[in-house]
């Protein structure tokens, strides 16, 4: 089974944390699935950029982002070149590490 290792983060994950994860399934959900509440304000449509990962290591395994995804990622806080969307990127067979931006960008909560 793959895992996903989770780099600290302050809010969310202060420690870091390994979890085991389900192949086929989104690293949004794996995280979330696991108490790892990253936001994901659009519902995991691919319609923000709140669950943006950087994909440290086992970035090679995903699937090729489509452009919708990189079209959002051009507006992400902290958008590197291994950069997801955690709602799109399908986990496979191989572990993952990633990191969590400290800071986000969610539209919906920033016009409340």
């Amino acid at each position: 089974m793959p895992r996903i290792i989770v780099l600290p983060h302050e809010e969310l994950c202060p420690e870091g944390t390994v979890i085991d994860a389900k192949p086929g399934m989104s690293i949004c959900d794996n995280l979330l699935e696991n108490g790892v509440e990253i936001e994901h304000a659009c519902e995991k449509s691919c319609a923000c950029t709140t669950c943006h990962v950087v994909v440290r290591e086992g970035f090679e395994t995903l699937a090729p982002s489509e452009e919708k995804e990189d079209d959002l990622l051009d507006k992400a806080w902290g958008l590197e070149p291994n950069s997801r969307l955690s709602c799109q990127a399908i986990v496979k067979d191989s572990d993952l590490t990633i990191e969590i931006p400290k800071y986000t960008i969610n539209m919906v909560k920033e016009i409340k």
